[in-house]
C-alpha cells in the first residue's frame, strides 16, 4: 500500500512539473507578442510580390501561347525554345 502511494505521488510530481515547463515556455510568447506573426506575413507578401515579378519576367521570355485555341501543337514544332 506504500509502495503504491509513493508512485502515485511521484507520478503527480512529475505530471505537475511538466505541466510547470509548459507553462513556462509559454512565457516566450508572451514576450515575442504577436511580432513574429506580423513578421511572417509581412515576410510572405514581399516574397509574393517578389514570385509574382520574376513569374512575370519569366513570361515575358517565353513563346508558349497564351490563347488555349493556339494550344495545339506548339510543342511538337522542331527547334522549339524559350526565346
Amino acid at each position: 500500500m506504500f509502495l503504491c502511494k509513493k508512485i502515485t505521488v511521484m507520478w503527480t510530481e512529475f505530471v505537475y512539473n511538466i505541466g510547470d515547463l509548459f507553462t513556462w515556455s509559454f512565457g516566450f510568447f508572451e514576450f515575442v507578442q504577436n511580432h513574429f506573426n506580423n513578421l511572417l506575413i509581412l515576410t510572405g507578401f514581399f516574397g509574393f510580390g517578389y514570385w509574382m515579378n520574376v513569374q512575370y519576367k519569366f513570361n515575358k521570355k517565353s513563346n508558349v501561347p497564351i490563347e488555349s485555341k493556339e494550344n495545339t501543337g506548339w510543342y511538337k514544332q522542331d527547334n522549339q525554345q524559350l526565346k
